[in-house]
């Protein structure tokens, strides 16, 4: 059996009286592409932060290969790379700047980090304005930048959080091409993303939050035994997800309602 890359026993995270994520048990095994999918304010980033270290659980605990991230912080980070939504890039360096800070911050010797930024930049075709800054940059040219700032250090486990939203398609392919390599050589992808039709070409096993509790979770093939779609045709993660979730007989009493838009 697969060793798992992440682990989750009864993670929960309050803020005051909200319970944004309750007592979710997770399994991600080693190399895989995995989906975490969820209405808005389901709880998929604060899980992902609490993933990351960037919050503390309230209770429950966190495991990353194979360890405690609670008694191993240091050592669990210096093995993932986080895209997260926000991106948070320093904006008055330019692109090369930037990844040599976060190559030396990893722990990168010079020449490692110069070589290695040359060829992220190289690949997410950021090379050809080496004096502009990042605040210059657009927001595809942020994204591609996040990441290879992600993966300077070679990370065991990539955290994405909406890595395609607001990306054109020429940069979406760079980064489905990056993303696509690091599998093959092992490295475990959490993604989340509302555009679904990526995660279904992308990844392999899904996990379905809702209102802070995991609704769902297996491969696609396992969710879909559990869907029943049109005879004759393949059940898409769309349909899944809205079968799971309530969404869609739950969104169309509203739009009725709104006869001056007939």
């Amino acid at each position: 059996m697969t060793d798992a890359a992440i682990v989750t026993q009864k993670l929960t995270r309050r803020f005051g009286n909200l319970i944004a994520v309750d007592g979710v048990d997770l399994t991600v095994a080693a190399g895989q592409f995995f989906g975490f999918l969820g209405p808005n304010g389901a709880g998929k980033s604060t899980t992902i932060k609490m993933l990351t270290g960037l919050l503390a659980p309230s209770s429950g605990r966190a495991e990353l290969l194979g360890l405690d991230f609670a008694a191993h912080p240091v050592e669990v980070k210096r093995q993932i790379g986080v895209v997260p939504e926000g991106m948070g890039l320093f904006e008055r360096l330019t692109g090369a700047e930037y990844l040599q800070f976060v190559g030396r911050m990893y722990g990168l010797d010079r020449p490692t980090t110069q070589r290695r930024s040359e060829e992220l930049l190289d690949f997410m075709q950021l090379s050809d304005r080496p004096k502009t800054l990042i605040a210059d940059y657009s927001h595809g040219m942020q994204k591609k930048l996040a990441l290879a700032a992600a993966v300077i250090h070679g990370p065991r486990i990539l955290f994405l959080d909406e890595p395609f939203e607001g990306v054109d398609a020429l940069a979406a392919g760079a980064l489905k091409a990056l993303l696509g390599r690091m599998t093959e050589r092992g490295v475990t992808i959490f993604l989340t993303s509302h555009v679904l039709e990526i995660v279904e070409r992308l990844c392999s096993h899904v996990a379905i939050i809702d209102k802070g509790r995991l609704v769902a979770q297996g491969s696609l093939e396992e969710l879909r035994a559990g869907v029943a779609g049109e005879e004759g045709s393949k059940t898409t993660l769309e349909q899944i997800f809205l079968s799971i979730v309530g969404q869609d007989g739950g969104q169309r009493p509203q739009l009725e309602e709104l006869s001056w838009l007939m």
